[in-house]
C-alpha cells in the first residue's frame, strides 16, 4: 500500500497490488489486506502484535540497550544519525519488539521485527533482544514465536552483525534441546542473514500470504546470473511448492493457526523445573571485555587487502590439504541428490591425528574457478558439509574448516533448493556439535556463506584474508552513490584480520610470508600447520560439555556487542 499522508489522517489508500482506492477504516478492519485483490500490506511490529495476541496480555520485554556504533561506521551519513532518524520515524527503539503474551490463552514469548526500522536489519541490539526473548522463553518453559521482516544483516555494524546469526541460532538450539516449540512467521520481506538463521531454523516455519523469503534478493540474483526470474519467485507459494515452509496462511487466519499449534504442543510442555537453563556469558557482557589475541600490525590498506585476499594465486583448500595435512580421503555428496564442487571435505591426518577437514574450493585458473563456482556453495554444498560435521562428531574426530568464499551461491536453483535453510541448519548444528571445531579464514570470508563453516571454538585468520557481512562493492552500491566507493566501504566495514582481532571476532592472526601467501605457499603452509596444532591440541583435552558451553559463550557475547571500535584500530 502507498500513502501520501500520515496513516491516522488519511482517509483513502491505494492498493499497491490492484491500484484500487480503498477507504482507510475499511482496510484497517480487514487487517490491512485489500478486499479487492487480497494483497497483504506490510505491518509495523505494534500493529502485528495487536492482531496476534489476546487483548491486554502483552507484557513488553526491556528494549533499552546502551547506544552502539561498534565499528564507528560512516558512509554518506554517520550511523548514529541513521539510528536517530529510524527511531523518530517509527517510535521504536530498534527493529524488533519483544514481549510475553497469550494467544488464545496460551502463553508464549514473541519477537516481532519491523521493516520500517532500517529495513528490519539484524544488528547487535536486535540480536541481543531476540536472544533475550529466547532466553526468557527457556526460563519460563514456553514457546517462542518469531515474526520476521528484514532485508538481512546490518552493514553498518560489519561482521559483528553477521555474528548475530550464530548468537540467535544457538538460543534457538537451547530451546530445541529443552523440548520447547519454536515457530517463525515469515512476512514480507525476509532476506539475507535473517532468512539464513532464525527465520528458517525453528521447528515450524509459516509464511504469511504474499511474503517473500530468500537468501539473496531478486535484484542481486538478476545481476549475478543475468537471468529472468521465474513467475512468483521466492513468494510464499513458491516456498511451499519447494518444501521450504510448513504452510502459507492468510493474515485473517494467522492468529487461529498459532492458537492451534500452541494448543497442540501445550500439553506436552515440560514443567519449568525440568527445563535446563543453558549456562551462558552474562547478558550484558561487553565485547571489549572478552580476551582477544594481540593483532598483527595494520600496515596495508583495507582495499589492498581485499585484492590480495582475492588473488587467483592464493593457496586453496585443496592446496592446503596437500601441504598441511596428510592422507586426505575426499568424501562426496549430500546424500540427497548432488555433490557441490565448491565445497570439499573428507578425512585427513594432522601430525598423526585424524581430523575431518571441510573447506571452500575456488581454483587458480578461470576454468577451475568456473568449475568450482568461484567457491560459492550451493545448498548441496552446505548439506555435504553438514553431513561430514555430523559424521565427525559420531566418530569423535575434530573438525577443521577452511573458509574462502565470496558468499553462498546466489542463483535461482540455490533458492529453489533452500539456500537460506541450508545455511541456517549448518550454523545451528555447529553451535552444539559435540567435537572440537577449528575454523580458518584463508582468503575471502563472505557473509552467511562463510559463517556456515565458521562457527567454531577457535577462529583463525590469515594475515591478508578478509571477513565481512557484505562485499565492499555491495556495500558501496547500497550506501554510497555507486560501486566506485568500494575502497571507502572496505575501510568502513573493518574487514581485515587486525580489525577483527581487535573486535574479538577472531582469536588469532596467522602471519603470511612477505608480501603474501601466494608468493611463498610452502612457508604459508608451514605457518598454518603450526597454528592449527597450537590451537587444536588444547581443545582435545576439554570435556565435550565444557567445549560446547564455551563455544556458546563465545558467540553469546556478540549479542551484547556494545564496544565501539577502539582508537588506533583504523
Amino acid at each position: 500500500m502507498t500513502a501520501t499522508a500520515p496513516r491516522d489522517e488519511q482517509l483513502w489508500s491505494r492498493c499497491a497490488g490492484c491500484a484500487s482506492l480503498l477507504y482507510r477504516k475499511r482496510l484497517r478492519r480487514n487487517l490491512d489486506v485489500c478486499p479487492e485483490c487480497g494483497a497483504h500490506a506490510r505491518l509495523g511490529a505494534p500493529e502485528r502484535l495487536r492482531q496476534l495476541v489476546d487483548p491486554g496480555s502483552l507484557r513488553p520485554l526491556p528494549d533499552r540497550l546502551p547506544e552502539a556504533d561498534p565499528i564507528d561506521f560512516v558512509d554518506v551519513l554517520p550511523y548514529p544519525h541513521r539510528l536517530t532518524a529510524a527511531r523518530t520515524s517509527t517510535g521504536l527503539s530498534e527493529a524488533v519488539v519483544c514481549g510475553t503474551a497469550t494467544i488464545g490463552g496460551h502463553l508464549a514469548v514473541l519477537a516481532v521485527m519491523d521493516f520500517r526500522f532500517l529495513g528490519g536489519s539484524l544488528g547487535c541490539a536486535v540480536g541481543e533482544l531476540i536472544t533475550q526473548a529466547a532466553e526468557r522463553a527457556l526460563d519460563d518453559g514456553v514457546p517462542l514465536i518469531l515474526v520476521t521482516a528484514s532485508g538481512g544483516a546490518r552493514m553498518q555494524e560489519g561482521v559483528l552483525s553477521l555474528m548475530q546469526m550464530a548468537t540467535v541460532s544457538q538460543a534457538i538450539a537451547a530451546l530445541r534441546e529443552a523440548g520447547l516449540l519454536t515457530v517463525s512467521v515469515l512476512t514480507d520481506p525476509t532476506y539475507g542473514g535473517v532468512a539464513a538463521s532464525f527465520a528458517t531454523n525453528t521447528d515450524l516455519v509459516l509464511a504469511e500470504s504474499g511474503a517473500r523469503m530468500g537468501f539473496a534478493g531478486p535484484r542481486v540474483i538478476r545481476q549475478v546470473t543475468g537471468r529472468a526470474l521465474p513467475e512468483g519467485f521466492q513468494t510464499a507459494d513458491f516456498l511451499l511448492r519447494h518444501g521450504q515452509v510448513d504452510m502459507v496462511v492468510q493474515r485473517r487466519s494467522l492468529r487461529g493457526r498459532l492458537m492451534a499449534l500452541l494448543a497442540a504442543t501445550g500439553s506436552a510442555r515440560p514443567p519449568r523445573s525440568a527445563v535446563p537453563r543453558q549456562e551462558s556469558a552474562p547478558r550484558r557482557e561487553r565485547l571489549a571485555d572478552a580476551p582477544v589475541a594481540e593483532p598483527a600490525p595494520a600496515d596495508r590498506d583495507a582495499w589492498d587487502t581485499v585484492r590480495v585476499a582475492r588473488h587467483p594465486g592464493r593457496p586453496t583448500t585443496l592446496d592446503y590439504l596437500d601441504s598441511v595435512f596428510d592422507g586426505f580421503v575426499e568424501l562426496h555428496g549430500d546424500r540427497l541428490g548432488a555433490d557441490c564442487p565448491a565445497v570439499v571435505g573428507g578425512v585427513a591426518r594432522l601430525d598423526g591425528r585424524h581430523v575431518m577437514v571441510i573447506g571452500h574450493q575456488k581454483g587458480h585458473t578461470t576454468a577451475e574457478l568456473v568449475a568450482r563456482n568461484f567457491g560459492m556453495a550451493s545448498p548441496a554444498g552446505h548439506r555435504k558439509a553438514l553431513r561430514l560435521m555430523r559424521l565427525a562428531a559420531r566418530l569423535g574426530l575434530p573438525v577443521i574448516t577452511l573458509v574462502d568464499t565470496p558468499g553462498a551461491d546466489p542463483g535461482v536453483g540455490a533458492e529453489e533448493q533452500g539456500q537460506a535453510a541450508a545455511i541456517a541448519e549448518n550454523i545451528l548444528t555447529l553451535t552444539v556439535l559435540p567435537t572440537p571445531v577449528l575454523a580458518v579464514i584463508t582468503g575471502e570470508g563472505g557473509s552467511g556463506g562463510a559463517l556456515a563453516l565458521a562457527v567454531a571454538d577457535r577462529v583463525l585468520m590469515l594475515e591478508h584474508a578478509v571477513y565481512s557481512v557484505i562485499s565492499p562493492e555491495g556495500c558501496a552500491a547500497i550506501l554510497w552513490p555507486d560501486r566506485s566507493a568500494a575502497p571507502q566501504a572496505a575501510r568502513a566495514l573493518r574487514l581485515t584480520a587486525p580489525d577483527l582481532c581487535r573486535l574479538g571476532v577472531i582469536d588469532e592472526v596467522v602471519p603470511e610470508p612477505t608480501p603474501a601467501a601466494h608468493d611463498d605457499p610452502a612457508e604459508t603452509a608451514r605457518r598454518l600447520r603450526a597454528a592449527l596444532l597450537a590451537n587444536l591440541l588444547p581443545l582435545l583435552d576439554v570435556p565435550t560439555a565444557t567445549l560446547v558451553r564455551r563455544r556458546r559463550q563465545r558467540f553469546r557475547r556478540f549479542g551484547a556487542a556494545r564496544a565501539t571500535f577502539r582508537a588506533g584500530a583504523r
